[in-house]
């Protein structure tokens, strides 16, 4: 009789909580939790922020270089005597000082075009080149107009691979500089015709980056000219997210003040690139209609080449890479 009269008097309890659970979701602070923010260019949670590119020297004497891992992208380009700098775009997170900073070239204007009016921060330009960055959608932040406590030297460091840059000093004069836009990739799947890939190495005239597969870490490691490419903070640069991006690089009117003849890459039209991603290696086809225009990016058969999230390095060459594929059993398994 106890357990009856027990079950009896349960059935109201339960009756209401049974109804209350279903009324819950109708209640003003019962609203879903909202997605958080995510950054355009990462498609990682993240800030999107003012758009700030930073011109960073990537000779063997200029390593480890400071805060290029935390860039949103990294856009390698080939400079003079064949040698490569880097292009550090940051929207997401600045931090507190990077470098060593050099200077800009003609071939970071269209680059940036695609981003909007970008706060540029670099060590000096020649002469010739200052009013084509005036004429540029362009704020300049460079060390040519800001005084010695934004821009120093790095006693660790030898001149001239010693100047750093201290970012939120000069945010508060980028009054003028765009928020980050989408430049034209998307995040989503791997494709179908993805490859498994170990190794691929990009060459220039005078420098070279290699990118081997990590399991363990699920990125690609970065070797440069033969050495594990470790930022200052320790970390061995790299990404999930590499694109090897083949244009067309010629001499230009410009030079250093060596008599070197600067080259510029044309990163407007149409060609082929290279997507490594997730142990994998996919062809796609790169399009840009103008400077301001956003670079597509598209698999052989035409549909949408997703990226990976994270961190995205762009390397800008003219040369066939060289790229080992893992070994294929037959159906003996040797």
């Amino acid at each position: 009789m106890f357990f009856k009269s027990l079950k009896i008097s349960l059935l109201p309890l339960l009756t209401a909580l049974s109804l209350t659970s279903c009324s819950l979701s109708n209640l003003p602070f019962m609203e879903p939790t909202p997605e958080p923010e995510r950054n355009v260019l990462t498609g990682e949670v993240g800030s999107n922020g003012k758009v700030i590119a930073i011109k960073f020297d990537d000779t063997r004497a200029a390593h480890p270089q400071e805060g290029v891992e935390k860039a949103d992208v990294v856009i390698i380009t080939q400079v003079e005597a064949g040698l490569t700098r880097l292009m550090g775009i940051y929207s997401s997170n600045y931090p507190e000082q990077v470098g060593p900073i050099r200077s800009a070239r003609i071939s970071d204007i269209d680059i940036l075009a695609q981003f909007g009016r970008v706060g540029f921060m670099y060590s000096g330009a020649q002469s010739k080149l200052r009013p084509v960055i005036a004429a540029a959608n362009l704020e300049n932040l460079s060390a040519e107009r800001n005084p010695p406590s934004i821009y120093f030297n790095d006693p660790e460091r030898i001149a001239p691979y010693s100047m750093m840059v201290r970012i939120p000093l000069l945010l508060d004069k980028a009054e003028s500089v765009d928020l980050v836009k989408p430049v034209g990739w998307t995040h989503g799947e791997l494709s179908e015709l993805a490859k498994p890939v170990l190794r691929v190495k990009v060459n220039w005239p005078n420098a070279s980056y290699e990118a081997l597969w990590n399991e363990e870490e699920q990125r690609f490691l970065l070797n440069f000219d033969g050495e594990p490419n470790l930022a200052k903070s320790g970390l061995q640069l790299g990404s999930n997210n590499l694109v090897i991006q083949f244009a067309e690089i010629k001499p230009s009117e410009y030079g250093d003040k060596f008599g070197g003849v600067t080259p510029k890459t044309n990163v407007i039209g149409a060609g082929k690139a290279l997507l490594l991603r997730d142990g994998t290696i996919t062809p796609m086809i790169w399009k840009r209609a103008s400077a301001t225009s956003p670079t597509s990016w598209t698999l052989e058969n035409g549909e949408p080449a997703y990226f990976a999230t994270g961190q995205v390095w762009i390397f800008l060459t003219d040369q066939e890479p060289e790229i080992s594929y893992p070994l294929v059993k037959d159906s003996n398994g040797k």
